[in-house]
């Protein structure tokens, strides 16, 4: 084959990438408007369409009024031609999202499991996976794969779980986990899957870190489309960034991390172990719990001013903590101001826009978008 026609292949191939992600984005469309919109001639688009139609990805859903000639005709994504599964391995908790081509949440379920390094779990784990797709009634014929959040470091490269303190974990081949599963799986780390979540299908979305507040901390750096994940694919373990030296013990067994002023343990300790709770409290005017706030939020600030001084984009607030915090912004947003050297605009600090189940649809969007790319 001739590099003429590899470039053609791969111009063919990008050019239905281009559409299908175009059809994804509306609702419904037509092919001039698709043509109009890519800048491809109106023959090619309809060539294409034609085979995405062929395949099941696309359907007609009718026709528009005419301008004048023949009526084009309306076409949509077949969203649930093709599903995908996420799931979020928490210390004590187990979720599943249900997802489509379009990045819907078709259904999310989370299960109170413990996590112990025994091949036990990952049984488990199958088994209420299958539950639940029972449950749901999901077409395993649909199913594209599993994608699967980790807290921990997440080597893509060598496939292995390198190190999750949270969970006891240390060099855990991908392989010794997807080989209790029916389906292809892939991995991700739990806050990568979340700024994953906020970032991949948004039309704005170009760079900005994802703080993941929950009962461990951590971070991703979402930049044009994609994860940055480091030379050691660590980029964004800010929950061990040092706030006080010599401070609080961490789980890590260093002491003044981040993770040990604003875990969200910080907060739902207080409270029976239940966060919603200490919000519920901390509406009602609870004096101690507004101490305790005060005190979160402190800390909070002098880490998304450092955040924001080396990286100087938007910072979202997601996990566990960032699901309850649009009514507080404000607050938030004047401590960092305070520390703000060059201007006391804090508007970069944002609250998730995925409130629950961030980390698991992230992780299944991993595997719908890596389908999508091929497309």
């Amino acid at each position: 084959m001739d590099k003429k026609q590899i470039t053609n292949i791969e111009v063919k191939k990008n050019n239905r990438n281009h559409i299908f992600r175009y059809i994804c984005k509306h609702e419904t469309v037509s092919n001039p408007e698709i043509a109009y919109a890519t800048k491809m001639s109106l023959p090619t688009v309809t060539q294409i369409t034609k085979e995405l139609l062929a395949q099941g990805l696309l359907k007609e859903t009718g026709a528009f009024e005419s301008t004048g000639g023949r009526r084009a005709k309306a076409l949509a994504v077949d969203a649930d031609a093709r599903q995908a599964v996420g799931l979020d391995i928490t210390r004590n908790h187990l979720s599943f999202v249900l997802t489509n081509l379009t990045g819907e949440i078709l259904r999310y379920k989370r299960m109170y499991l413990p996590y112990i390094t025994a091949d036990d779990y990952y049984h488990e784990v199958n088994a209420r996976l299958e539950q639940f797709l029972d449950e749901i009634g999901a077409d395993r014929g649909r199913l594209l794969g599993i994608g699967i959040s980790f807290p921990g470091i997440v080597d893509l490269e060598k496939e292995i779980i390198v190190d999750s303190h949270i969970l006891g974990v240390k060099d855990l081949p991908f392989a010794s986990v997807s080989r209790f599963f029916s389906y292809p799986c892939r991995f991700l780390n739990d806050a990568n899957a979340g700024a994953y979540a906020e970032g991949i299908r948004s039309e704005g979305a170009g760079r900005f870190f994802y703080l993941s507040l929950s009962n461990t901390i951590g971070g991703a750096f979402f930049n044009h489309g994609g994860l940055e994940q480091g030379t050691h694919f660590r980029c964004g373990e800010v929950g061990h960034m040092t706030i006080i030296p010599g401070g609080e013990p961490c789980y890590c067994k260093k002491r003044g991390c981040l993770d040990a002023y604003c875990s969200a343990r910080r907060l739902s300790e207080t409270a029976d172990g239940k966060l919603e709770e200490f919000f519920n409290r901390l509406r009602q005017g609870n004096e101690e719990y507004g101490t305790q706030w005060e005190k979160y939020t402190a800390y909070l600030a002098v880490a998304l001013n450092n955040i924001h001084m080396v990286l100087d984009c938007d910072i979202i607030l997601g996990g566990y903590v960032g699901s309850y915090l649009e009514p507080y912004l404000s607050d938030i947003r004047g401590k960092v101001a305070q520390r703000d050297t060059f201007t006391d605009d804090s508007l970069f600090v944002k609250a998730c826009y995925y409130r629950i189940g961030a980390a698991a649809l992230g992780a299944a969007l991993n595997v719908t978008e890596s389908f999508i790319e091929q497309v």
